[in-house]
């Protein structure tokens, strides 16, 4: 794990881009395609425009999500429209995306669908980005979930109380077997959380799962400031 410290967002932002940028082409370096998981919250608005502006083939990149909010696409809850509005809409039109949302009424009934959109991908994925939760959540995996969930699909639905509200997350196995991952990981206490699982792994974190699982590099990229 490579932790990665910056005195504010805005130097994290051209930190991570250039990384991310740099990740992606040593990918496709190797495979005529690579794949960019990004996350949703608040923080990627600040660091998806700068990884926009960095000069990529991006039609050979193929976007999708970590997870998303069972929520209409065109509304602001929705992780879609935070990757559409922070990132595709600064790209040249038509880059590959595959969203997580479908016209199901629940996402335990979108599960077969999903799958079958994450399937068709050239996996394992290039490059995931996640966040850190408060919690110590990643993508909607969180504390109070079985880690040892056995699953076929690439993908499972979480529901209340666990989570805010109904949702759909990349299984912990997807996201482990990504070829590289970046955290980022934002304000004091977020970072103090950091610390002490790094310190204390608690095996009830779903970033202490993620930790134990993947076999591929972890880089953190964080800061105390926004």
């Amino acid at each position: 794990m490579q932790r990665n410290s910056y005195p504010d967002i805005i130097h994290l932002a051209q930190g991570f881009a250039d990384y991310a940028a740099a990740t992606l082409r040593d990918a496709l370096d190797r495979k005529p395609g690579a794949i960019l998981v990004v996350p949703g919250g608040n923080t990627p608005r600040h660091y998806l425009p700068a990884l926009a502006r960095c000069s990529l083939p991006w039609h050979k990149i193929t976007v999708t999500l970590s997870d998303e909010r069972w929520v209409d696409v065109i509304t602001e809850a929705s992780n879609e429209y935070l990757v559409k509005k922070h990132l595709l809409a600064h790209l040249p039109e038509n880059i590959p995306f595959v969203g997580l949302k479908t016209e199901h009424h629940t996402p335990f009934a979108a599960i077969d669908e999903i799958h079958q959109r994450l399937e068709n991908l050239p996996l394992p994925f290039s490059l995931t980005v996640l966040g850190l939760g408060e919690d110590g959540h990643i993508a909607s995996l969180f504390p109070g979930m079985n880690p040892e969930l056995k699953t076929a699909h690439y993908c499972i639905a979480v529901e209340q109380p666990i989570a805010p509200s109904p949702r759909i997350s990349l299984s912990l196995a997807a996201l482990a077997n990504s070829q590289n991952i970046a955290l980022v990981v934002v304000g004091k206490a977020k970072r103090q959380l950091l610390n002490h699982l790094c310190q204390h792994p608690d095996p009830h974190i779903p970033f202490v799962w993620l930790l134990q699982r993947s076999q591929s590099p972890i880089t953190i990229f964080e800061t105390d400031t926004v």
